[in-house]
């Protein structure tokens, strides 16, 4: 039943050989990876709105401005990235230019940074999508987690479904929420220029204004509008999923994408500021500002459904992003191995699988809270900035060619401006909750540390560097088979046993006495007459007599490999049916598998299952 759900949802597996045919052509890339960087203008405009209208009109005054800084900051890191996507074509943004320029630690505390900021990426679009759909559904304001839950379950099935096939489902909403937002701020501007300036709600105002406007405040509100500028480094990561030339097609569609976001946060934000528009309780800024260009008409409904697809599938640029870097940093030593493997569909399934992991959990533990997100949020992606702009001075510097002085300028002019703006971010929002990522960015750290570590220690140990050659002979195996009866599934684990080695024991471990007599006589005629050990357990336990046996075995047979475990099992024909029986063999089979030995190497163990009818 699990196979055929598992098709059913996924597809069928690809053959290998389809992988190049899996890139995708501009259009489906740009859907792919820029849902991050165009949604983020949905919680942008929100934050920088929650972050003024405590200071009133006055404070509201200053969203254009703010905007214009923003707009500013994205036309650097669009010209630096573009930089990146050229000399970097295999893709790993952050992690790849910081590794190789800067050293081991800085390219991990980038990795680090990358990772994190594609999970808060993830979550914050959903439960951002979600605000969304609740603004115009009131009702669904008590149904947040769950909601958002749903839509990450749906988006996880439809990543591994395959690369080529999400980016084409995922051109849908993307195109859609462009061409509805480009319609509204068209239509916003005709209405602009019919109507004249509106004004502001100043009663709605005057229940939020509570504090005055101080240098503290602006900066905190840059600092959060700067989640605008999350996903714009997805491309410079995915530059592989490209179909070739990889690198001019990422560049270009770097370029298309920053416009398209530019115009996306200016537009709305001068037409929300124009109009004067002020959110009611439990509604988005954007909410407000559609409902003030078209009303509460289908025009108005279509906006905001297009809205909560686009923040829906803008966690897309975490399923395709985060499971590429993880990729290279497996690959790398610092990450799981089983992050590198493609599964079914030819996609990483394992690190969409991690992603998805966490992003529920961050989902349930903030209570699909964007708001409460995002302060976490900005931190790890320009700590990320940051140094992948640093790295490609350094590499410009290392590398020379022509117009490596205006490259690197141009990279060290995104450094500067990067670092300034981790900065201000770390410093505004560090109460409010930059000081998790702060803690957590460390942890990350250590975690890659001591996996890389652990992979250099099994190295010399699997290695067939000192084994002699030819192997020495290996000597006759002597076989302990474990038995509590006498039935069919015995039987076949003796014969086994016999089958590999003539010196087979048998262990019993006496539990009730009164049965062992009737044992022995079934042994006897079914067994073929193999040495049998029968053992007293007055306390009723069978894992410590058997292991206790097992070592004192293991000492007659002084340097020869230890005896082998053959376990008859018997298999249930249902699931459920595994919850009738006490599964000792698997207890023994776990306990001796771990079980440390001081010479020679571990106890091999046989499986020997017998299947029972459903």
């Amino acid at each position: 039943m699990f196979h055929h759900l598992h098709h059913w949802l996924i597809g069928n597996p690809l053959p290998t050989k389809m992988l190049h045919g899996e890139r995708l052509d501009r259009v489906r890339a740009l859907a792919a990876l820029s849902p991050d960087a165009l949604s983020s203008i949905a919680y942008a405009n929100q934050e920088i709105y929650l972050g003024l209208v405590v200071a009133g009109s006055a404070g509201l005054a200053l969203s254009l401005p703010i905007a214009g800084a923003i707009g500013v900051l994205l036309l650097i890191l669009t010209l630096s990235y573009s930089q990146t996507i050229q000399a970097y074509p295999r893709g790993g943004g952050s992690y790849t230019v910081a590794s190789e320029n800067l050293g081991k630690w800085p390219g991990l505390i980038a990795a680090a940074a990358l990772l994190i900021d594609y999970v808060l990426t993830a979550a914050v679009s959903l439960t951002a999508g979600v605000a969304a759909l609740a603004s115009a559904f009131p009702d669904l304001w008590p149904y947040r987690v769950e909601v958002a839950l749903v839509l990450l379950f749906v988006i996880t099935v439809t990543n591994l479904r395959g690369l080529r096939e999400a980016g084409t489902l995922i051109s849908i909403p993307v195109y859609s929420f462009v061409g509805a937002y480009l319609v509204m701020i068209g239509v916003g501007i005709i209405k602009a220029l019919v109507d004249g300036l509106g004004s502001v709600d100043e009663a709605n105002i005057a229940s939020h204004a509570t504090e005055s406007i101080t240098l503290f405040l602006v900066l905190h509100t840059f600092s959060s509008g700067c989640t605008a500028l999350t996903g714009v480094e997805a491309i410079s990561n995915g530059v592989g999923i490209f179909k070739p030339p990889e690198t001019r097609h990422a560049r270009q569609v770097m370029v298309v994408m920053a416009a398209v976001m530019g115009l996306l946060l200016f537009g709305t934000i001068a037409l929300t500021q124009f109009f004067g528009v002020t959110a009611h309780e439990n509604e988005t800024i954007l909410s407000a500002l559609t409902r003030e260009i078209f009303g509460r008409t289908v025009p108005y409904y279509v906006v905001s459904l297009s809205t909560l697809a686009i923040l829906v599938v803008a966690a897309n640029t975490s399923f395709v992003g985060f499971p590429g870097v993880s990729s290279l940093i497996a690959q790398d030593g610092y990450m799981p191995r089983q992050l590198t493997s493609l599964g079914d569909r030819l996609v990483f399934s394992n690190g969409i699988f991690s992603l998805t992991a966490c992003v529920a959990a961050l989902i349930i533990i903030f209570g699909g809270d964007s708001h409460a997100l995002i302060p976490l949020f900005a931190v790890g992606v320009f700590l990320a900035f940051t140094l992948s702009q640093t790295g490609m001075v350094v590499h410009w510097m290392r590398v020379r060619g022509p117009h490596w002085h205006l490259k690197a300028a141009i990279n060290g002019l995104g450094a500067i401006t990067t670092a300034v703006t981790l900065v201000v971010v770390a410093a505004s929002k560090f109460l409010d909750g930059a000081w998790i990522i702060m803690l957590l960015i460390p942890m990350v750290v250590y975690f890659f540390h001591k996996v890389h570590e652990h992979y250099q220690e099994i190295r010399p140990q699997l290695s067939l560097e000192g084994v002699p050659y030819p192997p020495p002979p290996v000597l006759p195996l002597r076989v302990v088979v474990p038995v509590s009866g006498m039935h069919r599934g015995t039987l076949r684990a003796i014969q086994f046993a016999q089958s590999i080695s003539s010196e087979v024991t048998a262990v019993y471990i006496e539990l009730d006495e009164t049965r062992t007599e009737k044992f022995k006589a079934d042994f006897e005629k079914w067994s073929g007459h193999i040495n049998l050990v029968i053992i007293p357990s007055p306390y009723r336990s069978i894992l410590g007599p058997l292991l206790h046996f097992l070592e004192a075995f293991d000492r007659e047979q002084g340097d020869r490999q230890p005896a082998v475990l053959v376990l008859p099992e018997f298999i249930p024909g249902s699931w459920w049916q595994h919850l009738l029986h006490n599964q000792t063999a698997w207890l023994i089979k776990l306990a001796v598998i771990y079980q440390r030995r001081r010479h020679g190497g571990g106890r091999i163990v046989v499986d020997v299952p017998f299947h029972l009818r459903g």
